[in-house]
């Protein structure tokens, strides 16, 4: 018993050299990737709280334009990740698309990308605005780019007006059919690395019938996604 002092003098230096060790780790980090490091850990960023989102919204990768992945201990599907996210963002940016019509979020398995329909589609109909069109041309970036497969999965609202559809189901696959067609069209996009699914208004992004929770559930969603993971339902 006599010694037993030792024992928890050696667990205070050990627990002051693994502070030390920390404090140098942090002087040898950007600025930058300080700031996103710190928002993932204060929470301060938006989450997809959608129990039904199968790609929910990573608050670390969020924050992408604030971290730096050349200091980072990560895997280099993360690392990829991280730069799709940063390359969605710049183009969205470029194409002045509204930060509110459109997100950006990701997990293990790939990044998401959400745009409003209101800003791809002439209201009630699955014809392509100029702005899709923008849209769809940094999608054919990113699938030029990596080595990736994509799902597209359509959105409607409960009370969009369709006079052209019986439901929002076949509006919804309309619309992520039309994104389709344009991709393997226009784009020269294999097919083969495409997939459509529709879920009409039974996966809503925000609860509420006000009109901005409406316009914020007709939307389109493009999953892109490593080869590997196409047969994980997750994906869908």
């Amino acid at each position: 018993m006599a010694g037993a002092w030792k024992v928890a003098y050696a667990d205070f230096v050990t627990a002051m050299m693994a502070f030390f060790l920390l404090l140098w780790v942090l002087s040898t980090v950007s600025p930058e990737t300080k700031a996103g490091l710190a928002a993932y850990f204060k929470g301060e960023l938006q989450y997809d709280s959608s129990a039904t989102s199968p790609v929910s919204n990573n608050p670390f990768l969020q924050n992408t334009a604030r971290i730096s992945t050349d200091s980072l201990r990560i895997s280099e599907n993360e690392k990829s990740h991280i730069a799709i996210a940063q390359k969605l963002q710049q183009m969205l940016m470029a194409d002045a698309i509204p930060q509110s019509a459109s997100g950006i979020s990701a997990d293990d398995v790939g990044v998401q990308l959400r745009v409003n329909s209101d800003a791809m589609f002439q209201p009630g109909s699955a014809t392509l605005s100029p702005q899709g069109v923008k849209v769809l041309g940094s999608v054919m970036k990113i699938l030029r780019e990596y080595n990736l497969y994509l799902v597209v999965r359509g959105h409607a609202d409960s009370a969009e007006a369709q006079p052209n559809y019986p439901s929002g189901w076949e509006l919804s696959g309309a619309r992520a059919a039309s994104a389709l067609h344009y991709l393997t069209g226009e784009g020269k996009i294999k097919p083969t690395i495409l997939r459509g699914v529709c879920y009409g208004d039974t996966r809503p992004y925000k609860p509420g019938i006000d009109e901005a929770s409406r316009a914020a559930n007709r939307r389109v969603e493009f999953v892109f996604h490593r080869p590997e993971v196409m047969s994980y339902s997750v994906v869908y």
